[in-house]
């Protein structure tokens, strides 16, 4: 990962050089190009229309005049002028950037290319030495020189009949192109800084954040090998950047986990302890009554103990399977519209003989009509029972059983409580827990195994609703809610 970032800044970096040097360059040598040009043909324009009135008016292309002028032309823009005839030929040079040999030696002609051009009426202009006539290479233009005449039509001089020579103004190149050379080699010692500093400035930012991610890493094989306490450093636990997030998010889930692993040695723990108490009993009476420990007439009351812990054994597994099915995913959440009322009035009358051998007062505070709500029957149906069956359970005999439902909020809050012993405060945090008892010796109320609130409480949560719980002065209340329709 290191490598590859700063491989990719860099590039990056290089790209952006690339493009901006050649942009810069580019732009550059055009500008001076067309300066030059300007120049050039300013220049080229002056000594041609000096030229054509001197043809006009009869003088030769090596007239004295002409040649003068060129002459005070030459010193005052620093430039090369060749004056040569239609074929070619040479004759008047003037600047210093000409082969002085070349021409002393005899007659010299400029390139037949560059004559044939202009004869065929296309102006030059370039970058030549015109086959060492010119000392460097130089930016050239060009003009054809012709006696002037008057133009009926529009009233102006232009050039009239065959052209009497041509005209060469050429500048050296070499300044332009030493320039272009010195910004170059400048921007190329820029370019190289430039990179030195990102290399270093992006070694260390990415390095930066490499590191963590390799502590991180080092962290997860830990913990998957079962060092379930460990957690990232406060180092990279206080940085207010990803990495920060990303740390706070490993020791978060590593808290869960752990959370996750005590909770399933607590219900290891709980499973073994509630099947193992019936299983102890049942296999003793059984044993008494196969050694003749236990007399005759006591077997039938031995019996009776061991089929009310077999029950007790098959509650538990049923119950087990049940709370198994509801972690799944083999239970879909139903959404449906139903009356709440009428399914805790139902749950009541099922639970009627238990609350008649209780001789219970139940007294309800239910609305007058249908409480229509969103949910699923079946699963309301099961949290009202579980909810009515530990308060008649739990409640003093002659006691009072309340129902009441109320309407808050698009919420129904429906409350089931009884009369009964207080429940410690200490309890009630743990009271929708898995196998969680009242009374720490799980010997009060053998037919329950503590899954009956854990269930109620997972129901609910399927259907994001709340419940909780409150017990003050003999009276408990549970109180859960349903969204209404």
């Amino acid at each position: 990962m290191y490598l590859r970032q700063v491989t990719v800044m860099l590039g990056l970096i290089v790209l952006c050089m690339v493009l901006l040097g050649a942009g810069f360059f580019s732009l550059t040598y055009r500008y001076q190009l067309q300066e030059i040009q300007s120049n050039l043909d300013r220049n080229a324009g002056l000594i041609s229309n000096y030229a054509s009135v001197a043809i006009t008016e009869g003088s030769s292309l090596t007239d004295k005049d002409l040649v003068n002028y060129i002459q005070s032309v030459v010193l005052l823009t620093d430039t090369t002028v060749l004056v040569c005839t239609t074929d070619g030929t040479v004759v008047c040079a003037a600047g210093s950037n000409w082969n002085k040999e070349l021409l002393s030696s005899g007659e010299v002609s400029v390139p037949e290319w560059a004559a044939n051009q202009l004869l065929s009426g296309q102006a030059y202009s370039g970058m030549t030495t015109f086959d060492g006539i010119f000392n460097t290479r130089c930016y050239v233009t060009s003009e054809r020189l012709s006696a002037l005449a008057l133009d009926p039509g529009s009233g102006e001089l232009v050039a009239a009949g065959s052209p009497a020579g041509f005209l060469f103004v050429a500048t050296d190149a070499t300044a332009v192109v030493e320039f272009l050379e010195s910004t170059f080699q400048l921007f190329l010692i820029t370019a190289v800084v430039v990179l030195l500093i990102t290399l270093i400035i992006c070694s260390f930012t990415v390095q930066r954040m490499v590191e963590p991610l390799k502590s991180m890493c080092s962290f997860a094989h830990r913990f998957a090998r079962g060092e379930v306490d460990v957690r990232i450093t406060d180092d990279y636990k206080n940085r207010n950047d990803e990495i920060g997030e990303l740390a706070a998010a490993f020791n978060a889930m590593a808290d869960s986990l752990a959370q996750a692993e005590q909770k399933r040695s607590e219900f290891v723990a709980n499973v073994s302890h509630e099947l193992k108490t019936p299983m102890t009993t049942i296999a003793g009476f059984a044993d008494g009554i196969l050694d003749g420990t236990i007399p005759p007439e006591k077997e039938r009351e031995s019996l009776q103990v061991i089929s009310s812990e077999t029950r007790r054994l098959s509650r538990l597994v049923r119950r087990m399977l049940e709370l198994s099915r509801l972690q799944s995913s083999e239970r879909v959440a139903a959404q449906e519209q139903f009356d709440a009322k009428e399914i805790l009035l139902r749950v009541l009358v099922s639970l009627e003989t238990k609350i008649t051998e209780k001789d219970l007062e139940v007294e309800a505070h239910l609305p007058d009509g249908p409480v229509m709500v969103w949910g699923d029957p079946d699963a309301v149906t099961q949290v009202c029972y579980n909810l009515l069956d530990n308060a008649v359970k739990f409640a003093a005999p002659r006691g009072l059983l309340t129902l009441k439902i109320t309407a808050k909020g698009g919420k129904a809050y429906i409350a089931i409580g009884n009369q009964g012993e207080t429940i410690p405060p200490e309890q009630l945090a743990h009271i929708f827990d898995r196998f969680h008892k009242a009374d720490s010796s799980r010997s009060t109320h053998k037919d329950g195994v503590g899954l009956g609130l854990y269930i109620v409480k997972t129901l609910l949560n399927t259907y994001k609703e709340d419940i909780t719980v409150t017990s003050e002065n003999g009276f408990t209340e549970f109180t859960f809610t349903l969204s209404e329709v």
